[in-house]
């Protein structure tokens, strides 16, 4: 898949083991889609906000804020998502507030199974399909999604509830829902993972759930901080014979004697995974740098550009 493939598509959900850098690579697509002139909303999921500071904006919270030129950001939380559902059902805010305000109908909606993902998952499809004038209102909506589990869950909502949920509104929703989520023209998914042992293993069995579970179309991986291949064989070998040199030759000997070997691991665990899944992967650097911000994540585009 090429990145004009996946950046073509109208909704990109990214997710991965927790930890991996899923909120950059979500950010580093946000920033490629805008350099070619795209309108692009990134929508993390009752989560701590990451996306807008590290674009350089402030939280954007609920409501959609424009932190870039063409890049909008909105934080999706169930209270708010249940106020415009409600508002789009009954019309009135003031019935709205009379009936879902009530503390006594917010206790009974607290009990319902799964409503939380069902409101927020609706809120974000409904903006990646929503108009404007005839036309989209956004190019691409980037889901930062929830780790691994939790990801599995909301993006399972639609389809538990065309299993359960007898013909009615709900049903109805559920059903534009899935259709877009399962379509291969509009919807890609996209795994984060580190070249190392665990989150390779965890990549692994939730690309398999995501393809057998779920049911949804996937896209390329990304493997996130990967370190360089700085040394030849060679060279690792003269740099061995350094490491009990009297400073500052042994200590620096040392030092890149284990930052070749953590590379060589790395590598085995990319192989590893390209050997599970058999996708295309994409792997990203390992960047050195004290504060993670809007530059970071440029270069970390810069790295993705013609390779996704």
């Amino acid at each position: 898949m090429s990145g004009s493939d996946l950046l073509d598509r109208r909704l990109v959900v990214v997710t991965g083991k927790g930890g991996v850098g899923k909120s950059t690579v979500a950010a580093a697509l946000a920033t490629l889609a805008a350099r070619r002139g795209k309108r692009v909303l990134v929508a993390e999921v009752d989560a701590r906000e990451r996306v807008a500071p590290m674009l350089g904006g402030r939280p954007s919270g609920p409501v959609v804020r424009q932190v870039l030129p063409h890049v909008s950001t909105v934080n999706v939380d169930p209270r708010h998502a249940l106020e415009e559902y409600a508002l789009m059902v009954v019309k009135v805010r003031a019935i709205y507030q009379a009936v879902f305000e009530n503390r006594v109908v917010r206790f009974f909606l607290r009990a319902v199974p799964s409503l939380a993902e069902t409101l927020m998952l609706g809120k974000i499809l409904h903006e990646a399909r929503s108009e404007s004038g005839g036309k989209p209102r956004w190019d691409l909506v980037i889901v930062d999604a929830p780790a691994t589990g939790h990801a599995v869950q909301l993006l399972g909502v639609p389809k538990a509830l065309l299993d359960t949920v007898p013909a009615g509104p709900l049903r109805r929703d559920a059903q534009w829902m899935q259709a877009l989520l399962t379509d291969p023209a509009r919807t890609s998914v996209v795994l984060v993972s580190l070249p190392e042992e665990m989150p390779v293993s965890e990549t692994v069995e939730l690309d398999a759930q995501v393809r057998d579970i779920l049911g949804l179309p996937r896209g390329p991986v990304f493997v996130n901080a990967m370190p360089d291949a700085r040394f030849t064989p060679e060279e690792q070998e003269r740099l061995r014979g350094l490491t009990g040199s009297e400073p500052p030759v042994g200590p620096a000997a040392r030092a890149a004697v284990l930052q070749a070997g953590r590379q060589e691991r790395a590598a085995e665990q990319v192989a590893r995974l390209r050997e599970a899944l058999g996708r295309p992967l994409v792997t990203l650097p390992l960047l050195a740098t004290e504060r993670w911000g809007r530059r970071a994540v440029e270069r970390i585009a810069d790295a993705m550009e013609g390779r996704v």
